[in-house]
């Protein structure tokens, strides 16, 4: 799928190549990520996306290495700019984490901490990482919440979570996610709980930060509505794999695998869609990612499968340099619903 970069070209990011998370559960060994490769340039917005369960968060937090205790992290290459990821120690990498990689999670209310206000928990983070003190970490709190849009910023920092609304605290959320610059920002879901309206603020909010700071940006999502307004690429995750990622113009154009082609064929398209007309579903459930897992994962829900998917592990097919899918059948044996 990702190509190797080279630990020194400064372009890169975040280099993830192999990256598996299992856990033991009583009914066996769950396999939460399965080979996962990616990887993510200065400047660039790349979306996971899939539906609930698929994996999404599990690979975010590997990356941030902030697993459940039971959860076990394993890849071929975790790199961030010339660091191995895999061979920092818990100081090592706790001073990475908020410093030069910050995480905005899917629901800030149970993110922020209930007992302290939002400047206490603002100025902790630069304090923290930087040395600075308790004046600068304050206004530099107060500079970025009116940079998210926050007004009266010096009375907000008095205020504790509890006092402001999703809207607000998602806002809070992202200040804090800035405080010391970090150069990749991974966003879980950012815009889950809000409604539409405040919705599209966060995205336009977070597209132009990441713009004027020149930041990475991991955006975690179930939403195509949302990659199609804010992505540059997108990798496409269905039972721990990435069945398919590339930029997203290849991908909406001219999508490759079945599952991509089942979520694509879920949304209306304007000018194509009819009124009345029944949109696209897909059949089956997932399936389960506990116990030894052969063959293609997508089969049972296939209208493609053929005897061959469920014995032989599919590979990922590269139709250009970034652009690549997992399957079996060759390009011209599978047709978009965009094509």
């Amino acid at each position: 799928m990702a190509k190797r970069q080279s630990k020194d070209n400064p372009d890169v990011v975040l280099e993830v190549e192999g990256l598996n998370v299992d856990i033991s559960v009583a009914a066996g060994e769950l396999h939460a990520v399965r080979d996962v490769s990616f990887i993510v340039r200065q400047g660039e917005t790349l979306c996971l996306v899939g539906e609930s369960g698929c994996g999404k968060s599990m690979t975010a937090l590997a990356v941030m290495d902030l697993l459940p205790r039971a959860a076990r992290r394993s890849a071929k290459a975790l790199n961030f700019f010339s660091m191995d990821l895999l061979k920092l120690g818990e100081r090592e990498m706790a001073d990475i984490r908020g410093d030069r990689m910050a995480m905005i999670f899917q629901e800030p209310m149970t993110s922020l901490n209930p007992a302290y206000t939002i400047g206490n928990q603002l100025k902790e983070v630069i304090i923290r990482h930087r040395g600075v003190s308790h004046l600068e970490a304050r206004q530099r709190a107060m500079f970025l919440l009116e940079k998210v849009g926050i007004t009266a910023a010096e009375s907000r920092l008095s205020q504790y979570p509890h006092q402001l609304s999703g809207g607000l605290r998602q806002r809070v959320m992202i200040a804090m996610a800035l405080m010391c610059e970090p150069e990749l920002i991974i966003a879980d879901e950012p815009t889950t709980a809000l409604d539409v309206t405040i919705q599209a603020q966060i995205l336009h909010l977070l597209k132009d930060l990441q713009r004027e700071f020149h930041m990475a940006m991991i955006l975690i999502t179930h939403d195509l509505g949302i990659v199609a307004r804010i992505a540059d690429r997108l990798a496409v995750i269905y039972a721990g794999q990435i069945v398919e990622s590339g930029t997203v113009q290849e991908v909406f154009e001219n999508s490759m695998h079945p599952y991509t082609h089942g979520l694509l064929s879920c949304i209306p398209v304007p000018g194509k869609t009819k009124r009345g007309e029944f949109l696209g579903s897909i059949p089956g459930m997932v399936p389960t990612p506990i116990g030894k897992l052969n063959g293609c994962s997508f089969r049972n829900r296939c209208s493609y499968a053929f005897q061959s998917c469920s014995g032989q592990n599919p590979e990922i097919r590269a139709l250009s340099l970034n652009w690549g899918y997992r399957c079996l059948l060759e390009p011209e044996k599978l047709k978009s619903p965009c094509a």
